[in-house]
């Protein structure tokens, strides 16, 4: 049975800046919360720190977990609002139906493949070498999508393998510029119902004197139409996307209320 959690931390503590700074530190104490070690199931997370005073970690388990000693290193023992709250994901899987619309929310880490970067990183180029001195042909390098436009299409190259669209966005009314009767050579439209409303660059170190790791984030907002249930239910369960030990790939979907239902109250 999968579990949805929402952890707050507090920013002001010396271990919440420790955690908050590098994801590959707060991972590991993530999978401290689960009582089967080594843990072997898949473990979501995203980090959400858009407020300065609070931060607060979405994680998905698949076993019910336990965040005493995230709230006591790092967290509001004791106070109000500060108690993890663990809800059954369960119910919201059984939502899921073909048609259906949910807003969403996704952090993640949009790349592509290529097989020789433009401009060798100091590790690439030693791999490149390493490669080279072995007579082996060289694997492809995966590289960050730096602009809004190259995220957004990355992320629309793959909603349909993992169960889902994104309708096209309604304008009513139309905004500036965009006419009602579709005049001229094309009719405008609002385009689809996404945004990449934050993106980041993290960089951090999984052992003191380990590589750097730099990644490349975009958070996405927006509007998704249910095409495969199955599909999107083993995404929601599995992420989307590279680099899920680091925060990344956890789809969480909000229902949307239709005017039958809200007429009802």
């Amino acid at each position: 049975m999968p579990y949805l959690s929402k952890i707050a931390l507090n920013p002001r503590r010396r271990a919440a800046v420790s955690l908050l700074s590098n994801p590959h530190r707060l991972h590991a104490v993530i999978l401290a919360g689960l009582a089967v070690q080594p843990v072997t199931e898949r473990v979501l997370w995203r980090l959400e720190n858009s407020n300065p005073h609070r931060a607060e970690i979405l994680v998905l388990t698949e076993s019910h977990p336990s965040w005493a000693h995230l709230v006591d290193d790092a967290g509001w023992p004791g106070a109000d609002g500060g108690t993890p709250l663990i809800a059954d994901y369960t119910p919201l899987l059984e939502r899921i139906a073909r048609g259906r619309d949910f807003g969403f929310r996704l952090t993640a880490n949009p790349v592509q493949s290529i097989p020789r970067p433009a401009r060798p990183s100091e590790q690439q180029a030693a791999r490149l070498k390493e490669d080279a001195d072995n007579g082996g042909r060289t694997r492809g390098f995966r590289v960050a999508h730096r602009t809004v436009a190259q995220q957004l299409e990355w992320l629309l190259k793959r909603c349909e393998r993992h169960g889902f669209v994104i309708p096209e966005a309604i304008a009513t009314p139309p905004g500036p510029g965009l006419r009602e009767d579709g005049a001229g050579d094309q009719a405008p439209t609002a385009g689809p119902a996404v945004a990449v409303v934050s993106r980041d660059i993290l960089r951090f170190n999984k052992r003191k004197d380990g590589p750097r790791v730099t990644l490349s984030t975009a958070t996405f907002e927006g509007r998704l139409r249910v095409t495969d249930p199955d599909a999107l239910r083993a995404t929601l369960l599995g992420g989307i996307g590279p680099a899920k030990g680091y925060g990344q790939g956890l789809l969480t979907l909000a229902p949307i209320r239709t005017t039958e239902e809200a007429a009802h109250g």
